[in-house]
């Protein structure tokens, strides 16, 4: 039994990015608000591994962190992506989202068993960041609702594909460690930004 949920969660992963990942190829239509928006968080790798990390950790996490953090995430981002849009001045953006792939990638990693209010907080500040970058970045052509609308619900996307995957948890024999490699991962990945941003790489 284990072992068929572990397969409908790869799948279930699969069948949430199909629809991202086919939309990443047409280019033509990148400059309508929704698809710019919508294609924003895919085609930056810093967001979407950080986005789904998100999903990954709330999945470790069990209810009700499991419904929060992906729901928290979204709603502070947009509050972000607004701040973006009216150019409130916000330092370091960019080593911010670079820190945020870091941290989510180790926090699921290590399995860290946070309490509820430290990890709002945390998925709270780093999706101020996300959703500045995302409005600061509007094309000039573009709705800013139709925008905002769009990098939302793919966020929400990239959110449940963690979740998906992260139900392998439940697959107890080598599912926590498959979870708990991918961390490993996007932590990796969170170095390699983190020297970016700073000017190292």
């Amino acid at each position: 039994m284990n072992q068929v949920r572990a397969y409908l969660a790869l799948a279930a992963a699969l069948f949430v990015m199909a629809p991202a990942a086919a939309l990443a190829h047409r280019t033509g239509d990148v400059g309508g608000g929704l698809v710019s928006g919508f294609l924003h968080p895919i085609l930056g790798p810093d967001h979407l591994v950080a986005m789904v990390a998100v999903g990954l950790w709330g999945a470790q996490l069990g209810r009700p962190l499991l419904i929060v953090l992906p729901l928290t995430f979204p709603l502070v981002m947009a509050f972000g992506g607004l701040l973006g849009v009216l150019k409130v001045p916000l330092p370091g953006v960019e080593l911010g989202i670079s820190v945020s792939a870091l941290v989510l990638g180790l926090v699921v990693a290590f399995a860290f068993r946070a309490p509820v209010w430290l990890a709002v907080t945390l998925i709270g500040v780093f999706a101020i960041f996300h959703g500045y970058a995302h409005g600061a970045e509007l094309p000039h052509a573009d709705s800013a609702i139709a925008y905002g609308i769009g990098f939302v619900v793919s966020t929400g996307l990239l959110h449940l594909t963690g979740i998906a995957i992260g139900q392998l948890n439940e697959w107890k024999q080598t599912g926590p460690l498959i979870v708990r490699g991918c961390g490993v991962l996007i932590a990796a990945g969170g170095v390699y930004f983190v020297s970016t941003a700073m000017g190292v790489a």
